[in-house]
């Protein structure tokens, strides 16, 4: 019981020892640890979070991450508390073997930004394994002549603990003729023997049992055993002896089965079967004796299984020479591997971005890399390069680790995707390589406008247009990518001639077809232009306008209107043509206009119906009525000439004028044709008094309108300006008298024509006064007359008469 309490306070004063972590401090980016090997799982390691001076936050946002670099993460990290606690049994021996110290290396990853932090795990060694024997027993057959101190050599014990746990003596019982002898060696390791200091005497002990005890140093301490049976034989009193007591050999990694590694050599003084030597090699290690064979005959050690450097750098064998009578010496042979550049450079991607925005600036990490080359010296020495030209560099951070960068500005609309691979070369002869490729998206920004295909548009429309009809279709393109690429289509704000050009065209949103709103009058509006914009679906969203000039095509929409003669219903004009008129007279002239334009305002002029045909014709393009032969006496004084106008447009559109010619000299014969004009004066009294009254209400109605006419000045001001700015062919008026500065030519007409103008001068009288000049003259008959016509002739034109109540637009 004494014994058990011992045991568990010694236990637990162990534990407490080895479950004591330290923190050997945080130097570049490095912490350390120190921990027991078999610590149960879950055991906590340390609080990394604090020894590198982090948040748990950050932990967490980080996506904080152990990286072992593909081997087995015994090691694991709570984020939530910050600590780094036992994952998997730890089992210093089949974890390091022999190696000291052992420890695990790792990396603490975290990401956004990128930090790399190395840790480091010393497993210390309990005592966990105890000394054991390849063999349960060994046998000897010892000469009973055998001198004493002569030695046997023993199996050596093995304890795959280090330090103070692993092998510390040996002890051997129930002898009186051997004694135990242990000899240090270069290695550490303790050479066993078994030493006689008694002579044997077969005829009093033939055989021989000992017990060789192994003992370590842990507590509590741990031993094992080894059976030594001993055959006491007659004679051999010699043991072999070695050349050398240490050999020392090279082999190269990866050479083949069979390859002679040296020759050991040892002699014995005695002759016959007892002076036979075999080689053997010793048993204290099992992977010896799968690697490397020995003849037991000659001595010569060959190679059976296959070296890695990177396993082992070198080998240490005990070879044991014994000849038949059981005497024995050992040598050792150390044999040095020398590594070859058989091992291509290991990359592996710890972390990587699938996708980067076009405008991330240079050197923005895009992925981490660990590149690892088990081969020693140049053939371990390890060079990242990217392949082809392309915007990226590989960087070095730290011993083993990589990070791939951005070298410059990124353009999605010139590359959207790499494919970035990476190779890793040595430095050996000849060099071994690796590559990785990496395959990168280019995520899109919002970094170009829209571009329209033109820099300014012009559409055609026919006048008279249905509202909704399709005109043009503007097009734009976007170099950026989904939304970004998305076009609408927007009319600008502007107008024309005062009104808002919306009233006018509408542009699809999508499509960027425009429309008419209205139906367009050539005759009001010939061209206008507005401004159409282009704006992407980003976020700022961008955007380009453009110029479209949208041209009103005309239509022969408009009948020849006739300005000269006037038509009127209530008096008859009548061009007077003297009986004395020569060929080619000119009796007036039709003018007309048409307010369309180009061949559709073309105008042409025949003489549709006349009283004699043969005595009148019409000029085709001027509009100018002549004598085509000399008038006689026979001529009726009342001629009716019907002329048609007609313009150049399809279909084309007419108009008609009826002219009254007098083929007279005198004004008497004029009246004498005349006489069907009813002279009525009570109905001319009537008419002067309706005239006196409507010229009354006209004053009235003046007077009333001119403070509405002021209120509205500006409207009617911006609706001329409408009308000014629609380009309308001004319609002039001829007076009745015309100056042909040339004398004869072929325009509107050529000749100087006065006409005689009637008008009444008196409300109250009947009378009719005639003002003329010149040598032609006008008859205008008024119906409602009675008294005596007069022809006055007189320089003075009534245009010209101050008092005169006859305006010039109102001439019949």
């Amino acid at each position: 019981m004494v014994q058990e309490t011992t045991t568990r306070r010694t236990m637990r004063r162990q534990v407490l020892l080895f479950l004591s972590v330290l923190c050997l401090g945080c130097v570049l980016g490095q912490v350390s640890y120190s921990v027991p090997e078999e610590m149960a799982k879950s055991s906590v390691v340390g609080n990394i979070a604090h020894d590198l001076g982090l948040d748990l936050k950050r932990l967490k946002s980080g996506k904080a991450r152990v990286y072992t670099g593909g081997s087995v993460e015994y090691i694991g990290l709570n984020k939530e508390r910050g600590v780094l606690f036992i994952q998997e049994r730890i089992d210093r021996e089949a974890l390091c073997g022999e190696t000291t110290p052992c420890a695990l290396h790792f990396q603490l990853i975290l990401e956004n930004p990128m930090e790399l932090f190395r840790v480091t795990v010393e497993i210390t060694d309990i005592n966990d394994n105890t000394p054991t024997f390849t063999n349960a027993e060994k046998r000897f057959e010892i000469s009973e002549s055998a001198v004493i101190g002569s030695k046997f050599v023993l199996e050596k014990a093995i304890d795959s603990d280090i330090g103070i746990n692993g092998l510390q003596q040996y002890s051997l019982a129930s002898t009186d003729n051997f004694v135990l002898k242990l000899e240090n060696q270069a290695d550490g390791s303790k050479k066993v023997e078994m030493v006689l200091q008694k002579p044997l005497d077969r005829e009093k002990q033939e055989h021989i049992s000992l017990l060789l005890t192994a003992i370590d140093g842990g507590e509590p301490q741990m031993s094992g055993t080894l059976r030594i049976l001993v055959n006491v034989l007659d004679v051999n009193d010699n043991a072999p002896a070695f050349v050398k007591p240490l050999y020392k050999a090279k082999i190269l990694e990866n050479s083949p089965k069979g390859t002679s590694v040296t020759t050991v050599s040892a002699s014995d003084k005695d002759i016959g079967i007892n002076g036979e030597v075999s080689y053997i090699i010793s048993t204290s290690k099992r992977i010896l004796s799968e690697l490397f064979n020995i003849n037991s005959k000659t001595g010569e050690i060959v190679l059976v299984g296959e070296i890695d450097y990177e396993k082992a750098k070198m080998y240490q064998i005990d070879i044991e020479a014994v000849d038949s009578g059981g005497l024995s010496d050992s040598t050792k042979v150390i044999v040095d591997v020398v590594d070859i550049n058989d091992n291509n450079p290991d990359i592996n991607i710890v972390s990587k971005s699938e996708s980067i925005l076009e405008d991330s600036p240079p050197n923005t990490v895009i992925a981490m890399l660990s590149v690892n080359d088990p081969d020693s010296e140049n053939n371990g020495d390890v060079e990242c390069n990217i392949d082809g030209d392309i915007p990226f560099k590989i960087k070095t951070t730290s011993n083993g680790f990589y990070t791939l960068v951005t070298e410059v500005d990124l353009d999605r609309e010139t590359a959207s995707q790499y494919n970035i691979t990476v190779t890793c070369s040595d430095e050996g002869v000849p060099s071994l390589s690796s590559s990785v490729t990496l395959s990168l998206q280019i995520s899109d920004v919002n970094d170009n406008a829209p571009v329209f295909e033109r820099s300014s548009y012009e559409a055609y429309i026919v006048e008279n247009n249905t509202p909704g009809l399709s005109i043009f279709t503007v097009k734009s393109r976007d170099a950026d990518w989904n939304q970004n690429a998305r076009v609408s289509y927007i009319l600008e704000d502007s107008s024309v001639n005062g009104v808002p050009v919306s009233s006018y065209v509408s542009v699809s949103a999508d499509s960027g077809v425009i429309h008419a709103v209205r139906s367009f009058d050539y005759e009001q509006i010939k061209d206008f232009h507005f401004r159409v914009k282009a704006q992407d679906g980003g976020s700022p969203p961008l955007s380009s306008n453009v110029t479209v000039k949208v041209l009103i095509q005309d239509q022969n929409d408009n009948p020849p209107q006739v300005l000269y003669p006037v038509q009127t219903g209530g008096s008859l004009v009548a061009e007077l043509v003297p009986r004395s008129a020569d060929v080619g007279y000119l009796v007036t002239k039709v003018v007309a206009v048409d307010v369309d334009s180009g061949q559709n305002a073309w105008l042409s002029y025949k003489l549709q119906k006349a009283t004699d045909r043969a005595l009148f014709e019409v000029g085709l393009q001027n509009g100018e009525i002549r004598t085509i032969r000399q008038v006689t006496d026979k001529d009726a004084v009342k001629q009716r000439l019907t002329v048609i106008v007609e313009d150049n447009g399809q279909p084309s559109r007419s108009a008609t004028v009826i002219v009254n010619v007098a083929v007279a000299d005198s004004f008497p014969e004029v009246l004498s044709e005349f006489t069907d004009f009813t002279q009525d004066k009570e109905y001319n009294d009537n008419l002067t008094f309706f005239l006196v009254l409507a010229l009354a209400v006209v004053s009235f109605l003046f007077i009333t309108c001119l403070v509405v006419i002021i209120s509205v000045k500006i409207y009617r001001w911006r609706q001329s300006r409408v009308m000014y700015s629609s380009n309308l062919p001004v319609i002039p008026y001829y007076p009745p008298r015309y100056s042909d500065t040339l004398g004869t030519g072929t325009g509107t007409l050529q000749h100087v024509y006065n006409y005689e103008v009637c008008r009444t001068t008196d409300s109250r009288k009947s009378d009719c006064k005639f003002s003329g000049a010149g040598s032609q003259n006008v008859l205008i008959m008024d119906p409602s007359s009675t008294g005596t016509m007069q022809r006055i002739q007189s320089e003075r034109s009534i245009l010209d008469e101050p008092d005169s109540p006859l305006e010039v637009g109102h001439l019949v």
